[in-house]
């Protein structure tokens, strides 16, 4: 293994640009997701397109085809899957080892309307970053596992143990059907790999998270001066009274060990305001209504029912507190589904294996820490497959100028390719 390592190492350097030009091809076909629509169809066409210039075989579908998906307690109905097809391709060892999955998503969230001083899907390189929607939020991922795929084929290495590359759709806005559907058609393993961007970090958890539009009414106010009640001063108390849940959260709720290194553990906050369109083409008023997005975090092992009682027994005291402000009830939506928080054993063998691969490839020992928001990592843990989290660093995601470091790539490709080794095993004939 000491003898491959170093072929290995020497792979990776010798094809860095391979993996940053896979990556910049990946970022130019815009697959974003605009639940319950999106656009995956010609990024994971072109992905089956490389596995087939390899010699694979890989298989296409839909999540809503999958038998038994909408009968399972973990669907999330709603969802369009017009041209959303997943890709998957098991490529079998000899019968020997430990198999491995190595997952990714296809779809990012929406460019949006804030400006970009960069190309969203030109891949622009500048210095160590490599930009564009997607390009750490996870087509680096999607990019490193094709490429550990194609250097196990360059190289002629024959894996004992089976490796299942996967593509899957509709992650993004608390999608997972994708990811749901490739463990109920079998591409399952020993263990897996989600090659979300962690920094460098091994991540055997996840946040969970609850995401909330609520809606504040108040009687027309019609003309300036009429403050009595009105949506902007129950906002104002609105906003105060999270400042109060955070603290409730904070009281009420044990930190997972894998996040006892964060301050606040389970944050939770107003993401979004909107009360009407800005400019003076619209009437200048007080209005009635207000929007707002809210989301908080939740630790693994606490439940959706729990966090929802604690929220709206939390919103009823406000109520009950400021009842000549909340005139109207607010209304509470949940758009997506309830995120849960999720853990393996940090003793797990994958995490130690992982993490002396890790050390021995970049000459210090990897943090292993949970990750700091929700993802579909938890589906392999309910289906009782142990899975981490493993990738690059990067920045701006889900905002505009998203990017990736490109070392941190580099080096995270080259600690999996390696491990895939170790942990699937290689045939020592070949």
């Amino acid at each position: 293994m000491l003898a491959l390592a170093t072929d290995l190492r020497k792979y990776v350097r010798d094809h860095a640009g391979r993996l940053t030009g896979l990556l910049q091809q990946l970022v130019a076909i815009p697959s974003e997701n605009k639940a319950p629509v999106a656009y995956e169809g010609d990024v994971q066409r072109y992905i089956a397109s490389r596995l087939q210039k390899l010699g694979y075989d890989p298989v296409m579908y839909r999540p809503d085809e999958v038998p038994g998906i909408a009968e399972h307690p973990s669907f999330w109905p709603g969802r369009d899957y017009t041209d959303r097809p997943n890709v998957n391709v098991r490529i079998p060892g000899i019968g020997a080892g430990r198999s491995l999955v190595l997952s990714g998503h296809a779809d990012t969230v929406p460019i949006g309307t804030s400006r970009w001083t960069k190309d969203p899907f030109g891949g622009e390189i500048e210095g160590n970053r490599l930009y564009g929607r997607g390009a750490n939020d996870m087509k680096c991922g999607l990019a490193m596992n094709l490429f550990v795929v194609e250097a196990l084929r360059d190289l002629g290495i024959q894996l004992e143990a089976d490796l299942i590359f996967e593509s899957v759709v509709d992650e993004e806005f608390g999608g997972v059907n994708g990811t749901l559907a490739a463990r109920l058609m079998g591409f399952n393993g020993d263990a897996a790999i989600v090659t979300e961007s962690s920094a460098l970090r091994i991540c055997p958890a996840q946040r969970g998270g609850r995401l909330a539009y609520i809606t504040l009414h108040a009687p027309n106010q019609g003309i300036l001066g009429a403050v009595r009640a009105n949506a902007v001063e129950q906002l104002r108390v609105f906003l105060n009274g999270v400042a109060d849940f955070q603290q409730q959260r904070l009281r009420s709720v044990a930190a997972h060990p894998l996040y006892a290194h964060l301050a606040n553990p389970v944050p939770a906050a107003v993401n979004r305001v909107f009360t009407a369109p800005w400019g003076t083409g619209e009437p200048s008023n007080i209005p009635s209504e207000c929007k707002l997005e809210m989301f908080w975090e939740a630790m693994p092992g606490e439940t959706r029912q729990d966090v929802e009682n604690e929220f709206h027994q939390w919103l009823d005291a406000l109520i009950a507190a400021n009842p000549a402000t909340f005139g109207i009830r607010p209304t509470v939506d949940f758009p997506i589904r309830w995120l849960p928080g999720s853990a393996i054993d940090p003793g797990h063998d994958l995490v130690r294996e992982l993490a002396a691969v890790a050390r021995e490839e970049r000459n210090q020992t990897p943090a292993v820490q949970g990750i700091e928001g929700p993802c579909d990592m938890y589906v392999f843990h309910e289906m009782g497959i142990p899975a981490v989290l493993w990738g690059a660093a990067g920045g701006n995601t889900h905002n505009p100028d998203e990017y990736v470091d490109v070392n941190s790539l580099i080096e995270a490709a080259s600690v999996l390719l390696t491990f895939t080794c170790r942990w699937c095993g290689v045939r020592s004939d070949v």
